[in-house]
């Protein structure tokens, strides 16, 4: 069974995709733009305000399946600019409970889609 994921409190696709994925017990998200849902842009001009707008984005998406970041369980990170990684890395840590972060992977990409800093994609497993 595969069920649609949508919520006017993430950004609405810019494309041909869905904002996620529910097959049952996995959650395959989008890649989450820090674009503000209420602005329909991205307001942050710095990736510690473009993290922390995506990773809101992607938690409204669960919190419409009923779940939280904790039950993420594989993050893809993309960076207009590896040298952001510190700095987005803070931000990153504070939506997941101590001791309980999903796997991760974090790449330079040549650019992302409205000239944005980062963009966020993630699995989840429902409980």
């Amino acid at each position: 069974m595969k069920t649609i994921l949508n919520t006017d409190n993430a950004p609405k696709a810019i494309g041909p995709y869905s904002q996620g994925i529910n097959t049952g017990n996995l959650m395959f998200l989008s890649g989450q733009l820090p674009i503000v849902p209420s602005e329909g842009k991205i307001v942050a001009q710095d990736i510690e305000g473009q993290t922390k707008q995506s990773l809101e984005n992607v938690k409204s998406i669960l919190e419409s399946a009923g779940c939280t970041m904790d039950n993420v369980v594989k993050t893809t990170v993309f960076l207009k600019n590896i040298a952001d990684f510190g700095k987005m890395n803070e931000v990153y840590k504070g939506f997941f409970s101590e001791g309980n972060y999903p796997a991760r992977s974090a790449f330079q990409v040549a650019a992302l889609p409205q000239d944005a800093l980062v963009e966020i994609e993630v699995v989840a497993l429902k409980d």
